[in-house]
């Protein structure tokens, strides 16, 4: 968690996990005194927009027209994809009807279901609850069907690049998942960000339209707040907070002081 702060205004910015294993403490020393002290709670998506991010998925991920999933892999890939399909609760993904980019999230969310991670226990759940009880207001900075367009907007060759990379990763996925989950937990920013930068530097599209030109839409929102008064909680995805091109980077290169506060 980073802290820009002025004469009358604190905004804080927590980097979280969207999905956590049951029992993980996160609300303690800073964090949970920055829960106490914000006047309002930023996520990625509102509460009204996280409810309706389900229902834009189903609209938005099937494709045109079916194409199986083994026209789209190659052979290791589509065998690795193939095993993680298998897993868990056994569920086949219906991949052969949705478009690449919503296979990759099927995948990803098997491999979390695998690796005992619940967004129930998830940093967000746990802070709406938290606000929602202090009556205090939560907003979000996009909308459920702009956040999944970033992806159903990728050009196809792209989208391939990143399904393919998913699917030749698959038997590693629950593996890097627990690794991942376990470098937030203890505070490891280098770690994560070793693991965010290898998982999207190969495909520079997807880097730039999912984590690079959000941040600094954000960014410029977070320049705005800090012209009025408050205390702020912003919770977003760990990767928009690390790296040099992390939200606390590009507000430093603006000219804000930002301090890792835990």
């Amino acid at each position: 968690m980073w802290l820009v702060e002025d004469n009358d205004t604190r905004l804080y910015m927590l980097g979280t996990m969207h999905a956590l294993p049951a029992g993980t403490d996160w609300d303690e020393g800073a964090v949970g005194k920055a829960v106490a002290a914000a006047d309002e709670l930023v996520l990625e998506l509102s509460p009204g927009e996280l409810a309706a991010a389900g229902g834009e998925f189903q609209q938005l991920a099937p494709r045109d027209a079916p194409l199986p999933i083994d026209r789209r892999l190659p052979a290791p890939a589509l065998a690795a994809y193939r095993a993680l399909e298998a897993s868990g609760n056994g569920q086949p993904f219906g991949g052969d009807a949705l478009d690449d980019w919503a296979v990759m999230v099927a995948m990803g969310q098997r491999a979390a279901q695998n690796a005992r991670l619940s967004p129930a226990d998830g940093v967000e759940t746990g802070l709406m609850a938290a606000f929602s009880a202090a009556g205090k207001p939560i907003t979000g900075l996009e909308t459920a069907r702009e956040q999944l367009m970033l992806f159903e907007t990728l050009d196809p060759a792209t989208q391939r690049a990143l399904l393919t990379k998913a699917a030749a990763g698959a038997g590693k996925a629950v593996a890097e998942v627990e690794a991942l989950t376990a470098a937030w937990s203890r505070g490891d920013v280098k770690a994560l960000e070793a693991m965010v930068n290898e998982d999207v530097d190969t495909v520079p599209a997807a880097r730039a339209a999912i984590i690079t030109e959000r941040n600094r839409r954000w960014t410029a929102w977070a320049s705005w707040r800090m012209d009025r008064p408050g205390t702020v909680l912003v919770a977003v995805g760990t990767g928009h907070l690390i790296g040099a091109e992390g939200m606390p980077a590009m507000l430093a290169a603006k000219g804000y002081k930002v301090v890792r506060v835990q």
